[in-house]
């Protein structure tokens, strides 16, 4: 792609690499244009911090800059199945020990039960955006059109960080799986590094070689990819129905009766962690742009995935926790134990098949789908336009998924799984709580058509909104006694929400498909996700801070430059085509609303 006079289009088809394929703005031609941006970087961020992208700009100008298209070949089948496959994995096979054992109880199955409820209000929204705009940014360009390239950004780079890490954490316990099929423990095929810090000492060659062949399958075909995630997710479910059915044959009604030994604290502290076993769905939400009919695909497959996925989830804690004692359920590997435990001792095998099986599949859909957020991110110059680069023949984003998966492998081969499964959970509650922000900014707001009243009424409701769902996980994060601070800030909630729905019309209409009972379904996910954020540990923030912190310094100092750039040369093309076009008006709200 080229910026400047022959403005933003498509030099080649094939995946080159050259300077101009990486940094080919006006920005970067030169050390002195370089320090000129640099000195430009307050007005420039004021724009961008102001701009946001329209839906036709999203669908049709930032998806040609891809060069080749992808395919569309997928149905509501191949959405069902690549949901089912990108969430059933690590968290029930492994979180669930860690948590019961360790946060909850048997009242992990509350647990489950609340994460699902908020992983299906966040479902809820995203359908709607994947429906509205089909392209394969997912939340990114979603964020873009309703919050402007700045929050969009901030998103993005979570978004990143939530697949390498999340891939990370699957690819560990697939280690963990791999040794109880052989007999061994996790700790006989990994390296212990004295010379690290403990979190990171042990050393895991094998979830770099899954990894590594988990990238070429991605890279080859998304349609061949959906097919071999159908036949394992089958083999997959047959194994879960074995579980459920072998367990419960084994079931002691006893292991119930200290139902909740850690308290209510438990339950939701266990439900923040345990979100991390509904990660995926927004995988699904990236591949719009390769459905064939969206507006009837993505509800179907999106919804249908989370209601079978949250059931067999409640079905398998119930069934681990009245196999074993709390205290007795291993953190590694629960359910081949428990299967040991119980005398069955050759179940363990089939349970740690299944387990691999699940494991691969999630490994599979999360590069399929950490690929289409970069390529859609890179084909807005926040990142570096190469990684937009589709393949001509495969019709696959090679580049952007090796890419993903090399960071990945590099995460797993080092961090322990506690550390990546917490902060995955913060990176993916703040984006789902954006996404419900943006559902609202949706449909109550439209420029040139909202009035200045309204406009401010929406904002102070949705303010209003964030700060007593913040409030409410304030005192449960600072362990407040007492109801009376949470009858407080609760009722707040529900009256700034009636505000909303009372003071506001709504401004726009889903054209497709819409969320139901706006506002309430989505200030409800903004709740349930800000109140989870305030279970998590500290560290965990602190983490998070610094991740932060580094994306901030990135775009300061290349990505708003880079987007700055190509929003301008992009709005003056569309202006000049305007004015050839016999229109001599100036396309103001391309400039204004950016791209």
């Amino acid at each position: 792609m080229a910026v400047g006079g022959e403005g933003v289009r498509q030099r080649q088809r094939g995946c080159s690499c050259t300077k101009a394929d990486f940094f080919p703005e006006e920005s970067f031609s030169s050390w002195s244009a370089y320090g000129r941006a640099l000195r430009s970087t307050v007005s420039r961020l004021a724009d961008r911090v102001t701009s946001r992208s329209l839906e036709t700009t999203e669908l049709h100008e930032v998806r040609a800059r891809s060069g080749a298209d992808m395919k569309r070949d997928l149905t509501w089948w191949d959405l069902a199945w690549f949901g089912v496959g990108a969430v059933i994995g690590a968290g029930i096979f492994v979180l669930t020990g860690q948590e019961a054992r360790e946060d909850v109880g048997p009242a992990v199955v509350i647990s489950y039960v609340v994460s699902g409820v908020s992983a299906m209000l966040s479902v809820f929204c995203y359908t709607e955006f994947a429906v509205e705009i089909p392209v394969a940014g997912g939340s990114f360009a979603y964020l873009r059109v309703e919050l402007g390239d700045f929050m969009a950004f901030v998103a993005a780079g979570n978004i990143l960080l939530e697949y390498c890490i999340g891939g990370a954490a699957v690819a560990r316990a697939w280690t963990s799986y791999f040794a109880t099929l052989l007999n061994h423990q996790p700790s006989d095929f990994r390296i212990h590094a004295s010379g690290l810090d403990a979190n990171y000492s042990e050393l895991d060659p094998i979830a770099v070689v899954v990894i590594a062949l988990v990238c070429i399958f991605a890279s080859a075909s998304t349609k061949g990819t959906s097919r071999f995630n159908y036949v394992l997710s089958v083999v997959h479910i047959a194994v879960i129905i074995f579980i459920i059915v072998a367990g419960l044959t084994k079931a002691d009604a006893a292991n119930m009766r200290d139902f909740m030994p850690f308290g209510v604290r438990g339950i939701f502290s266990a439900s923040a962690v345990l979100f991390f076993a509904y990660i995926g769905f927004d995988a699904v939400s990236t591949m719009a742009e390769e459905t064939k009919n969206p507006a009837r695909d993505i509800p179907i497959g999106l919804v249908g995935a989370m209601t079978l996925t949250t059931a067999l989830y409640c079905v398998l804690a119930v069934t681990l926790c009245l196999m074993q004692p709390y205290s007795s359920i291993d953190a590694d590997a629960p359910f081949s134990v428990a299967f040991s435990a119980r005398g069955m001792d050759w179940a363990k095998y089939i349970v740690a098949f299944g387990a691999l099986k699940g494991m691969t599949t999630v490994l599979l859909v999360s590069a399929v789908g950490q690929a289409r957020y970069l390529t859609h991110i890179a084909r807005t110059h926040m990142m570096p336009p190469w990684l937009a680069q589709v393949h001509p023949r495969t019709g696959t984003p090679v580049n952007a998924t090796v890419v993903m998966l090399v960071a990945t492998a590099v995460i797993a081969f080092f961090t322990d799984l506690g550390i990546l499964s917490n902060l995955l959970s913060i990176s993916t509650l703040f984006i789902f709580k954006l996404v419900a922000v943006a559902l609202l900014v949706r449909r109550y707001y439209v420029a040139g058509e909202t009035t200045t009243a309204n406009r401010n009424k929406l904002a102070a409701c949705i303010a209003a909104i964030l700060a007593t769902s913040t409030a409410t996980a304030t005192c449960w994060g600072v362990d407040i006694n007492g109801w009376v601070p949470y009858a407080v800030t609760v009722t707040a909630w529900f009256v700034s929400t009636v505000c909303l729905w009372a003071f506001v019309p709504q401004a726009r209409a889903p054209k497709l498909w819409g969320v139901p009972l706006v506002p309430w379904l989505p200030s409800a996910s903004i709740a349930i996700n800000v109140f989870l954020l305030g279970s998590i540990d500290s560290k965990s923030f602190m983490r998070f801070g610094y991740w932060t912190a580094a994306l901030l310094v990135y775009y300061l100092f290349v990505g708003l430059h880079a987007s700055y750039d190509t929003a301008k040369a992009l709005a003056a093309e569309s202006a000049i085509a305007k004015v050839e076009n016999g229109d001599d008006k100036p396309a103001r709200g391309a400039v204004h609303n950016g791209v």
